[in-house]
């Protein structure tokens, strides 16, 4: 029992659902590390970015099993950022150590960070003053490799947890998609400048009625 009580809490969230393979990966590198508690929406809720829902109720549902070793798992009808305010305000008794938000499956580096709500939700826990760590895999494919990410978000979350740090701190992390083999290692590198060449492509519904669909390209 002492042991436990000395372990961090480790607050893990997402944006592509709690039954992605990114969330369930993550879980699986830092089972060990600490008191996790896993709270995510119940659906996908990409591109979110810090959206909190406010015109509707919102609801949660503990989820006994949905993740091996009796970790705790939540999932709500919000957004991200409803994830983390809902873990502070009403699921934890108190602030977590660490929050980590990911693996999200895709980049989010210079704008795709505004749009994400997987760094949305790291940033809303370093606003709440939880140092906070947002990661993601470059590759959209569910059947993605997670094995280098296990290891480098290990890796990370092991050194962060060692250091003393900022109540605000917050890093984003991109992982590319190659072997763990190929993988040189890690670098800080500043966030980039680049955005979206946009379309929004018109088509009619089965009633003649005008939509349209965003496109665009990364540049």
């Amino acid at each position: 029992m002492t042991k436990a009580k000395s372990l961090p809490t480790i607050l893990i969230t997402n944006d592509d659902g709690i039954t992605s393979p990114g969330i369930r990966n993550l879980v699986e590198a830092v089972k060990d590390l600490g008191r996790i508690v896993v709270v995510a929406p119940d659906k996908a809720q990409s591109g979110m970015g810090h959206a909190i829902t406010i015109g509707h109720p919102l609801r949660m549902e503990k989820m006994d099993n949905i993740f091996e070793d009796g970790i705790e798992a939540w999932q709500t009808s919000g957004t991200p950022v409803d994830c983390v305010k809902l873990s502070v305000n009403k699921i934890l008794r108190k602030k977590p150590d660490l929050c980590l938000s990911g693996i999200n499956h895709g980049a989010n580096h210079s704008i795709n960070v505004i749009y994400s709500g997987t760094m949305s939700a790291a940033m809303e826990a370093a606003i709440e003053s939880i140092p906070s760590i947002g990661f993601s895999l470059l590759d959209y494919s569910y059947e993605a490799d997670f094995t280098a990410a296990r290891h480098y978000v290990r890796e990370i979350v092991i050194a962060i947890l060692k250091q003393k740090k900022d109540k605000h701190f917050l890093l984003n992390v991109n992982i590319p998609s190659v072997p763990l083999e190929l993988v040189k290692g890690v670098k800080v590198c500043k966030q980039a400048y680049a955005k979206y060449d946009e379309n929004f492509k018109e088509r009619k519904d089965p009633h003649g009625r005008k939509y349209y669909w965003l496109t665009g390209e990364f540049v």
